[in-house]
């Protein structure tokens, strides 16, 4: 059983993930013409200015310690964005929505195959006993936030995918669901144990064991 300490570690070492997250949300709205989360003072790495109390804080230490550390979700505070200010709206969207999960898997990337310099590391989470097992970690964890974030349920940065295929009414419609997103995935998870297990089982381990090499 991990001890609150080891939980707190891992906290550390995803919390830059999620703020870079944002920030990327951010950084590519304003390059598509929306200066809205820069004014905001979003595009910042103080973190405290991105920190969403129950998202970044509660809930991922929640789920560390409930989940023994293998799986979390988390947000932090939303960037502000104005997709009026995009030239083409639904691309823009679409562009700043993937942003997140992007700069997750690059994140992963470059930490996985920096791990590959400690073949002696071992990947257990809350058991941080070198650096290679933090590059590990943290390589598993940004995979764990990327496609967490590209699930198709608004307001999660996959709807934005999807939404790029709607049109009008159907958007506005699909759209509509985000109000009750959050409350669909916990349902989902409650309801039918095992569900988010097995979608990383598909999408983050081989992932993982392809950058690291781990087995």
């Amino acid at each position: 059983m991990q001890s609150i300490f080891q939980h707190l570690i891992e906290f550390v070492i995803i919390f830059p993930a999620i703020v870079l997250h944002e920030i990327s949300h951010g950084y590519v709205a304003n390059r598509l013409g929306d200066p809205t989360a820069k004014r905001a003072g979003r595009l910042t790495l103080n973190p405290l200015a991105h920190i969403d109390p129950i998202g970044t804080v509660v809930l991922p230490i929640i789920m560390l310690v409930l989940s023994g550390g293998s799986y979390f979700f988390g947000w932090a505070k939303p960037v502000p964005i104005d997709p009026r200010n995009f030239r083409d709206e639904r691309t823009g969207m679409l562009l700043t929505g993937i942003a997140g999960p992007a700069m997750n898997l690059v994140l992963a990337l470059v930490a996985g195959l920096m791990s590959r310099a400690f073949p002696a590391a071992v990947f257990a989470p809350g058991q941080f006993t070198s650096f290679g097992s933090v590059l590990l970690f943290f390589c598993y964890a940004n995979l764990v936030l990327a496609f967490f974030n590209l699930i198709p349920i608004p307001p999660l940065d996959g709807s934005r995918i999807v939404q790029w295929f709607l049109r009008d009414t159907a958007r506005n419609t699909y759209s509509s669901i985000a109000r009750y997103g959050f409350v669909i995935l916990i349902g989902a998870t409650w309801m039918i144990p095992g569900l988010f297990s097995a979608y990383l089982a598909l999408t983050v381990v081989p992932i993982f064991g392809l950058l690291t090499g781990a087995q």
